[in-house]
């Protein structure tokens, strides 16, 4: 069984930073993409940022230039690193690791709050 965990939300005062972290569990195939999304209060889900190896990251227009995914290569991690936030940016952050390939699965972890507010 597959176990998606997320840690790092909480509260931050606008133009501040969170890290956000993510640990996958499990049988697992090793080609697989790990991602963040978002969902903000009365909102739709929405892509926050993306990643397979270390050198394909992918990034919501909104986050570009303040928030950076990465993760190690060989390893089911991923952190987002979110600078200069917003209000705006108050959502449940949610890790999602899809795996790539005839058969793969997409997991998903419980979400973490991030609230920025002054």
């Amino acid at each position: 069984q597959v176990q998606v965990v997320e840690s790092g939300g909480g509260l931050v005062q606008p133009g501040g930073s969170l890290r956000l972290s993510c640990a996958a569990s499990g049988t697992i195939f090793s080609l697989n993409a790990m991602s963040w999304y978002r969902q903000a209060l009365g909102k739709q889900r929405e892509l926050v940022a993306g990643i397979g190896s270390p050198g394909t990251e992918k990034y919501a227009d909104f986050v570009k230039g303040r928030f950076t995914i990465s993760r190690e290569n060989g390893k089911n991690t991923v952190t987002l690193q979110m600078n200069n936030l917003k209000p705006e940016d108050t959502a449940v952050y949610t890790c999602s690791l899809k795996e790539l390939g005839p058969g793969g699965d997409e997991y998903w972890g419980q979400g973490t709050q991030v609230t920025v507010s002054s």
